[in-house]
């Protein structure tokens, strides 16, 4: 059957890289992709690494980046900080200290918690829980449970956004995967509807099950942080394949 989607959203660590390593096939198929004209989003929850070092990074392993390609969660976080006005407790890694720089912070009356690693100690923890039992929005940089590294599994965010609602009993607004508002950001990038989008991921929640309910198309590969069985996580509709140059293309044109 003739692939039906028209712009390509992927995905990077777990989909096109482990640590600083392309997975097999990845650098070719993208080839292959940029001479079909499919327009390409680069869809990350990654919160350790600034938006141009990330490019940088996927230039240095073969893969072109062009220009409002990248799509990532610290970005859109900070965008829905600035657009409502909000001080912000930043509890994120410290290389993304200075995209917030220009945010003011004093008095801060929200909570953002990303993956700040070892700064997601108890001190920082219990401030954070008390701004948001005095009424302080929770944002999260996306809600993975894990991410791939070169080390193996990592512990990611949504661990510590799960507790910080249930003890502080509040709902995150997550912007990231799976966040549907994150997703109609990506897709309002593109000059096609949410239904001719493919999302490809090796999350199956956060990035196949997220694309699907914000009405995507979803793929999930057997890469990154798949584990097997996670195919009984996905709806029907969902497509599954061994790696992402696996992937069939639509015609050109």
């Amino acid at each position: 059957m003739e692939p039906t989607w028209k712009a390509l959203l992927l995905d990077l660590s777990g989909v096109l890289y482990d640590g600083r390593r392309p997975i097999d096939g990845a650098p070719a198929f993208m080839r292959q992709v940029r001479a079909r004209g499919v327009p390409v989003r680069f869809v990350t929850n990654t919160a350790t690494r600034p938006a141009e070092a990330i490019e940088a990074e996927m230039r240095e392993m073969g893969f072109d980046v062009h220009a409002g390609e990248l799509m990532t969660a610290p970005r859109a976080a900070r965008d829905y900080i600035r657009q409502r006005g909000l001080r912000p407790y930043c509890l994120i890694h410290e290389a993304l200290q200075a995209e917030f720089d220009d945010i003011p912070q004093h008095d801060p009356d929200c909570v953002l918690l990303g993956d700040a690693r070892d700064a997601l100690n108890y001190s920082n923890l219990n401030r954070a829980f008390r701004l948001l039992a005095a009424g302080a929005p929770l944002i999260g940089i996306g809600l993975n449970k894990c991410f791939m590294d070169e080390d193996g599994l990592m512990l990611d965010t949504g661990a510590f956004i799960r507790g910080l609602e249930w003890a502080a009993d509040v709902d995150a607004v997550i912007m990231g995967k799976p966040g549907r508002d994150f997703f109609a950001q990506v897709v309002a990038s593109t000059p096609f509807a949410a239904q001719d989008c493919l999302m490809v991921g090796d999350d199956a929640v956060a990035d196949v099950c997220g694309a699907i309910e914000a009405g995507l198309q979803g793929c999930l590969v057997r890469t990154g942080k798949y584990r097997a069985g996670d195919e009984a996580k996905l709806p029907a509709a969902a497509r599954v394949i061994d790696r992402v140059a696996d992937l069939e293309l639509p015609a050109s044109g």
